[in-house]
C-alpha cells in the first residue's frame, strides 16, 4: 500500500510540475530556471544523504540517480544562469592589450 501512495503522489507531481512549466512564458524559463537552482541544491543534498544511509539496494540506486538528475539540473541552471547575464554585459568592452 505504501508503494501505491508513493507511486500516485510522483505521478500527480510529474502531472502537476508538466502543468505549471507549460503555462510559464518562454520570456520567464530562463529566471525561473536559475532560481530554481536553491531547491536543487537542497534536493542534492537530501539525495546525497539518502545515497550515503545504509538501506535496501534499490533505495540507495534511486538515491544516486536523484544524486546524478539533482547534480545535472544544478549544473545547467548555473550555465543557463551564466549565459542570461552574458546577454546583458555591455558588448563594446575593448578587448585586452596584447602584447606582441
Amino acid at each position: 500500500m505504501t508503494f501505491l501512495i508513493a507511486l500516485t503522489l510522483f505521478v500527480l507531481a510529474v502531472f502537476l510540475g508538466v502543468e505549471l512549466i507549460s503555462k510559464v512564458p518562454p520570456t520567464l524559463h530562463t529566471p525561473l530556471m536559475s532560481g530554481s537552482n536553491a531547491i536543487s541544491g537542497i534536493t542534492l543534498i537530501g539525495a546525497m544523504v539518502s545515497a550515503g544511509s545504509d538501506h535496501r539496494t534499490l533505495t540507495t540506486t534511486l538515491a544516486f540517480a536523484a544524486v546524478v538528475l539533482a547534480t545535472v539540473n544544478v549544473v545547467g541552471g548555473f550555465l543557463v544562469t551564466n549565459r542570461m547575464l552574458s546577454m546583458f554585459s555591455s558588448r563594446t568592452r575593448k578587448p585586452a592589450e596584447q602584447h606582441d
